[in-house]
């Protein structure tokens, strides 16, 4: 059982990394063609990332605790 609280919580990280990777692609899109909203828009993807960050931790604690 250990062994797939370890998967669990290896999927939670690979999931939030590729959403968090997403949101800086998205990030650097929206700046590139608008430069004036870049603070606006760096604003909002540090929320996002945060809110995915707590989400991640979440779930690997609900993951290594079924272990």
């Amino acid at each position: 059982m250990q062994g797939l609280a370890a998967v669990g919580a290896g999927l939670a990280v690979l999931g939030a990394g590729l959403g968090i990777g997403q949101i800086g692609k998205g990030a650097c899109e929206g700046t590139a063609r608008q430069p004036e909203a870049g603070g606006d828009i760096r604003t909002t993807m540090i929320i996002a990332a945060a809110l995915i960050e707590g989400a991640a931790l979440f779930a690997i604690v609900v993951a290594l605790l079924q272990g």
